[in-house]
């Protein structure tokens, strides 16, 4: 089936070009694009179409947008398609994550640099032995504006998967066993956190020459123990805006300076 037609909008996120910026954040949840838009000046909905809500407006005298992606890679790489269609190039995925060492925190950041395609929608781009990546220009510029803001920063491999309830409950699954060897596995070989979009977004951005990075809130516990009510507060997704904000300030400025 061809796509083509003469709307000159996208399909799925019905945006056309002109409407976003360059620079793009990705929360999955529709109702956080008010929420990042709230820190532009001249904040304006454009579109909401599906799990696709865009606000647009301007950082620094530069226009930047926010689009949601849903939940999962399916959505999240049809989101960056069609936005490098219409001229975006630099992504940053905002989100939560769940913790997979005793060290990391509820409430700490962690700053995903790569990620385990433990998913299917990046095998439909590249075969599995290419690595999901993040653009090192924009996992420092990240990383150093959460560190200059005082934040705990934890910089690494996040494990990107297509079933949160096979994470949260293994124990229900059929493949229990497997389930449970792989999130050991993944444990001892250093990966921060758990979540469902980074290794598509990476797999995506490298394949269309883009940049990607990410940030994310952590929560949780690796072995799944419950989070305290103060653990709860520390994890907000608020808590993490203002830092998603800072680091691409961070980026324009980085852009702004190398031109």
């Amino acid at each position: 089936m061809s796509m083509k037609r003469e709307d000159p909008r996208q399909y799925h996120i019905a945006l056309a070009e002109g409407d976003v910026g360059r620079y793009v954040f990705l929360p999955g949840d529709p109702g956080r694009c008010e929420m990042i838009a709230s820190y532009f000046d001249e904040p304006a909905k454009v579109a909401t179409h599906r799990e696709y809500e865009t606000w647009s407006g301007y950082l620094d005298g530069e226009k930047v947008s926010v689009t949601s992606t849903g939940i999962g890679g399916p959505s999240a790489a049809i989101a960056m398609e069609e936005l490098v269609a219409i001229g975006a190039d630099t992504f940053v995925r905002v989100g939560t994550s769940g913790s997979m060492q005793e060290n990391i925190k509820p409430g700490d950041i962690a700053i995903v640099s790569a990620a385990i395609r433990d998913e299917g929608t990046s095998l439909h781009y590249l075969p599995l032995e290419f690595p999901a990546v993040a653009d090192v220009n924009l996992t420092q510029a990240l990383s150093d504006a959460a560190r200059d803001m005082g934040k705990t920063v934890h910089v690494g491999v996040s494990q990107s998967k297509d079933s949160f309830y096979g994470q949260h409950s293994p124990e229900r699954m059929p493949i229990a066993s497997r389930l449970k060897e792989r999130w050991t596995a993944w444990m001892a070989g250093g990966a921060i956190c758990s979540e469902m979009e980074a290794a598509p977004l990476y797999i995506v951005a490298s394949v269309l020459r883009v940049r990607a990075g990410g940030l994310m809130m952590v929560m949780g516990h690796p072995d799944q123990t419950p989070m305290t009510p103060a653990e709860w507060e520390a994890s907000k997704v608020e808590n993490l805006l203002p830092v998603a904000i800072e680091g691409m300030r961070e980026i324009i400025r980085r852009d702004k300076a190398s031109s």
